[in-house]
């Protein structure tokens, strides 16, 4: 079975910073796409950043969110700085089995695999 744990979630000030991580299971995430993704309430699942051979960023979090992989302990991370209370959401780490060489992709339909999502939430 195919595992993806999320974790670093919480409540931060405006401002601040947090750190997401992915733990994989049962699969190695060095050959795919892996992305992370949030969900505020009413709204639709929104694609933040990716990394495969290449990382892509949404305008909403370029200069403010890195993505970055461990391959050694098979985890992906998103550094996230200077948050907003729009950022507030829960945020979902996911899997692209298709490793791309070209851009790779911030639309959730390209992604098969997801975790169970952690919350953010960034209030005063």
């Amino acid at each position: 079975q195919l595992q993806l744990v999320e974790s670093g979630g919480g409540l931060v000030q405006p401002g601040g910073s947090l750190r997401l991580s992915c733990a994989a299971s049962e699969f190695t995430l060095d050959y795919y796409t892996i992305g992370w993704f949030r969900q505020a309430p009413g709204k639709e699942r929104e694609g933040g950043s990716c990394i495969s051979s290449n990382t892509n960023y949404a305008d909403s979090v370029k200069g403010r969110f890195t993505i970055s992989r461990d391959n050694a302990k098979n985890m992906v991370y998103l550094q996230m700085n200077s948050l907003r209370p729009e950022d507030t959401a829960i945020y979902y780490c996911a899997v692209d089995p298709e490793y791309r060489f070209s851009l790779c992709k911030l639309d959730a339909y390209e992604y098969h695999y997801w975790g169970q999502g952690t919350q953010v939430t960034v209030s005063s």
